[in-house]
């Protein structure tokens, strides 16, 4: 048993719930929180059980937890048919041939928004690119105005509030459900053209799904795009601010991934099971059941803690070292939620719908800021914070490097067929394309992590 004033509630959890992960799995793998009435698994076997035995726990609790701001049920509330068709048209979008050709957006969009920051020597890889750069690569393969990402993220600030809030003020909450309208009013003028004009785009794709046999209004439209920017932005600049201070913080493991960068896969899985921005994915049991000796009842909700179960010893050796190298990781498979070992992306039948492009966005980033930040490392006085119960990652990540001028290396694409032998550079168009005025987007941190 755990201190019976112990809470996964409180402040000195919230500062570092790694440091706590063992005494839950050893003492309380099961534990209970009578605040919220919920229960929270630790063990990856009880976490696996209960993401794939989807007869004896539901995604029911999520009418709840996000319906109210994704303006309509989203992907991981449907079963049946519907689940099979609304996901088939989600996955196409994001997989094949259109990965392809949005792996070449975020690429462009990347370049873009780190071009006017390079000269300085300096950026918080967080707040001034990485936040940015998730919204505005989402609306660019999405067909949505870039140029609107600020307000779009303003929206997504409050959605995902709702939704990872263990307790909102009355306040709070109509803050929230204030931004999902304005959100969705956003949305819907862009759905209606679309189907007047529809292009190759996932709104396009959504509003033309007659012809795979399901028809959707403008909620149930909505509801998916919504489900989509949600998705696809929360965890991308938290990703990708964590491989960075992982690598900073195993230099020898950083020079490896610089002289090969085949080895950058690897590094994004590990830091996916060492720190998955993900922290949390609920359930709600049907009947009464036992995990653990300990009984859950029926209509109970449970939280499944992937950060926990990433770092169980039954599932992974040495789980509290981050190590690129691991052999029971299983890189192939990990951007694979259904085969994966770790949890990042979920698994069974709600898994992550966009691992692939997942991977493809953090690796096309990564492999293009590699290069450019020679010499990287933290800014003198920098103290690093990490902050989030429900989804979590850094609050700021101020980095040092080589100034870069105009006459930048060429960067190397990521994909076997581009990757230079070591020690010989590849050829490589410019990386910066005079096809218009470079963005320069600085904001404050205003997300939920840091209200």
């Amino acid at each position: 048993m755990v201190d019976p004033r112990f809470s996964v509630l409180s402040e000195d959890f919230a500062a570092d719930p790694y440091r706590h992960f063992a005494r839950l799995r050893d003492r309380s793998p099961v534990h209970y929180e009578p605040a919220i009435d919920s229960y929270f698994l630790s063990r990856h076997q009880d976490v696996k059980r209960v993401l794939t035995d989807h007869e004896a726990f539901t995604t029911e609790t999520l009418q709840v937890r996000a319906e109210p701001v994704m303006r309509g049920p989203v992907l991981a509330q449907m079963t049946g048919a519907e689940h099979t068709a609304k996901r088939k048209i989600v996955v196409r979008a994001f997989t094949g041939q259109a990965l392809q050709e949005q792996t070449r957006a975020i690429r462009a969009d990347a370049a873009e928004l780190v071009a006017p920051l390079l000269s300085q020597g300096r950026m918080d890889l967080v707040n001034d690119f990485g936040k940015p750069f998730a919204v505005y690569v989402t609306l660019d393969v999405l067909g949505l105005d870039k140029q609107d990402w600020r307000q779009v993220s303003a929206w997504l600030n409050g959605v995902g509030e709702f939704i990872t809030s263990m307790g909102l003020t009355p306040e709070r909450r109509r803050h929230c459900l204030d931004c999902a309208e304005q959100l969705e009013a956003y949305l819907v003028p862009v759905i209606e053209q679309r189907r007047r004009h529809p292009g190759e785009d996932l709104i396009s794709k959504l509003c033309t799904a007659g012809s795979d046999g399901i028809a959707m209004n403008n909620r149930d439209v909505t509801a998916l795009v919504i489900n989509v920017l949600v998705a696809a932005v929360e965890p991308a600049d938290k990703t990708l601010g964590l491989l960075f201070k992982h690598l900073i913080d195993h230099p020898e493991q950083l020079a490896q991934v610089r002289q090969d960068p085949a080895l950058l896969p690897a590094a994004i899985a590990e830091t996916l099971r060492y720190t998955p921005p993900v922290q949390l994915i609920p359930r709600q049991a049907e009947k009464d059941a036992v995990i653990a000796g300990t009984v859950v009842p029926a209509g109970a909700t449970v939280f499944c803690m992937i950060g926990a179960a990433n770092r169980d010893p039954a599932a992974f050796s040495a789980p509290d070292t981050f190590d690129i190298h691991r052999p029971d990781l299983g890189t192939d498979r990990s951007f694979t939620a259904a085969a994966a070992q770790h949890l990042a992306f979920g698994t069974g039948l709600h898994q992550c719908v966009g691992a692939a492009f997942a991977r493809a966005e953090i690796e096309t980033v990564a492999a293009l800021l590699l290069p450019l930040l020679d010499q990287v490392r933290y800014s003198p006085g920098f103290r690093y914070r990490e902050t989030g119960l429900y989804t979590r990652g850094p609050v700021s990540l101020p980095l040092d490097f080589t100034p870069v001028h105009e006459s930048a290396p060429a960067v190397v694409e990521p994909g076997p067929s581009s990757r230079p032998l070591p020690g010989r550079p590849a050829p490589h168009p410019p990386l910066f394309q005079e096809s218009g005025p470079a963005v320069h987007p600085t904001i404050t941190p205003t997300g939920r992590e840091q209200r």
